[in-house]
């Protein structure tokens, strides 16, 4: 049966999200909550139900924000709430900043074991910013470690919220579920929209659909819109007609009427789903950051139509000569983490060029350091160093603080003397040789052997700063040779040799899709 949505005045509909780090509960939570209002049928299958991309099955983790509305009986009222469940890794904080502008509140789920993170403290000034309501919901009060008391401590001194309106929860058994639903009606205000005035959405998500086109979520603000309408974009003025109109209870049902990589996760998910959902190969280059150059001269000026120019290609990075300055973005980082860790942690942020901002003791054994770190020191393996140095217990979130000046320059990768444009990259001065370096021994243990050697070389302009060699297969022509003059033995061996020269001119070099995975995930921290 279609639900009628005209049933639902505006005082009787929530619009809220799940907030939290990256596996404090969010889905097991979701879960539940389909769960008490009969929106989904109680069985033990019931995991990550929201998570419905096959990624995010395989890995245990959210990656794209999904939405479900609820109608849920409360003291004598139905009522209408729209659920959206974030993803937690700091790859996907758009996710949850694009998620907020559709809604009036959130739920802040911390572990009642970990306590506050670093992906916690972002999500909360996501949601501050937007002026949102939060509701504080400690989860996994089960756990044999859990200790609720410590968290609701941390959450009055790091957010300022009473320590009474904090949820006590365990998603996972069901206990104290009805309390959030509750606290969703009572303290999250209902939108402010005006159905009389003429129709105003915010598209907050989309999907392509090849047999019925664009699926867009949509979070109405003001009007109605039913199936036949048309209806005009606000940005681009091109006008589209809707073909069906719906609400997702999770899955899609129709109405009458209706209410770029950020880093080595996002990227092999990107890459995973790609070849999962489009059977479409997928070309890896190296991470790179918008780097700012000022030039020097007023005929480039005039070249360039401006005094200021971006690169985002490192193959388009300018030479010095023409370049009065480079500026390198900058992000303020946050770091929690326990107090033994601190020490390692601090030289680690050092070894990334990092500088010291702020440092407070959130409890009595768990610190947050907040640093200023060129982007391009922590977009490829900072997070998974950070994990490594840890044993997996600091959590880390950034948000950009604009640009800096820099000694930058552009660094080549060559495969016996032809650049690998994927590999090329954009590093600062005084680690060139370093990173170079470890490119090349990284790039020496990934490419196969070949018939010939491969000479594996790191070059600033004309100079190279690091090489490796790949050793060729060699056949033993002398094996047939029992005795006999050495010239023949020499005649072999040479004629070898210039046959091995010429398949090094003429050879390709296919450098294997790993490989480039390889090379990022393992650079060094020197």
């Amino acid at each position: 049966e279609k639900p009628d949505m005209s049933k639902f005045p505006v005082e009787d509909t929530r619009n809220f999200s799940i907030i939290a780090h990256v596996d404090h509960g969010k889905s097991t939570l979701a879960d539940r909550l389909l769960e008490l209002t009969g929106t989904i049928d109680k069985t033990k299958n019931n995991k990550q139900v929201l998570d419905k991309l096959q990624v995010e099955r395989e890995r245990g983790i959210t990656v794209k924000a999904q939405t479900a509305s609820l109608f849920y009986n409360f003291e004598g009222k139905q009522y209408l709430l729209n659920l959206i469940d974030t993803p937690g890794h700091v790859d996907f904080s758009y996710e949850v900043s694009r998620s907020l502008s559709a809604c009036q509140g959130v739920l802040l789920v911390v572990d009642a074991n970990e306590g506050i993170q670093a992906q916690t403290v972002a999500n909360f000034f996501l949601a501050f910013e937007a002026q949102l309501s939060v509701i504080p919901v400690i989860n996994k009060i089960d756990l044999k470690n859990a200790d609720p008391g410590r968290v609701e401590k941390q959450i009055e001194k790091v957010f300022d919220i009473p320590s009474d309106e904090c949820i006590k929860i365990s998603a996972k058994l069901g206990t104290n579920i009805e309390s959030v639903l509750q606290a969703v009606i009572e303290r999250i205000p209902p939108p402010k929209v005006h159905r009389k005035n003429p129709l105003r959405a915010l598209v907050f998500d989309s999907t392509f659909d090849q047999y019925r086109g664009v699926v867009a979520n949509v979070a109405l603000f003001d009007g109605v819109v039913s199936k036949g309408d048309k209806i005009v974009s606000a940005h681009t003025q091109k006008t589209y007609e809707v073909n069906e109109v719906g609400v997702l209870i999770p899955n899609e049902q129709p109405t009458l009427k209706l209410l770029g990589f950020l880093g080595l996760l996002h990227m092999e998910v990107f890459n995973q789903r790609l070849e999962q959902e489009y059977n479409t190969s997928v070309i890896l280059t190296t991470p790179t950051v918008p780097y700012k150059a000022v030039l020097a001269s007023a005929k480039l000026i005039k070249e360039y139509r401006e005094k200021e120019i971006t690169i985002i290609n490192p193959a388009q990075f300018p030479d010095k000569s023409k370049v009065a300055e480079y500026l390198e973005p900058v992000v303020l980082g946050t770091i929690i983490t326990p107090d033994e860790y601190t020490g390692k942690i601090m030289a680690l942020c050092q070894a990334r060029r990092a500088v010291q901002k702020h440092l407070m003791f959130i409890d009595q054994n768990r610190v947050m350091l907040k640093y200023l770190f060129p982007l391009n020191e922590i977009v490829v393996d900072f997070y998974d160093s950070l994990k490594s140095l840890s044993s997996g217990y600091a959590s880390f979130d950034y948000e950009d603080a604009g640009y800096q000046t820099a000694d930058l320059v552009k660094m080549d990768i060559l495969l016996n003397g032809n650049i690998v444009e994927e590999l090329v990259t954009v590093v600062h001065k005084e680690k060139a040789h370093s990173v170079g370096k470890t490119i090349c021994e990284r790039l020496k243990d990934s490419l196969p052997r070949q018939l010939f050697e491969i000479a594996i070389q790191a070059a600033i302009g004309s100079k190279i700063v690091a090489r490796e060699t790949v050793k060729a297969y060699r056949k033993n022509v002398l094996a047939k040779c029992y005795g006999g003059d050495i010239t023949r033995k020499m005649k072999l061996l040479k004629r070898q040799a210039e046959g091995k020269k010429k398949l090094r001119k003429i050879g390709n070099i296919e450098v294997p899709k790993d490989a480039f995975i390889k090379v990022l995930k393992t650079q060094s921290n020197k």
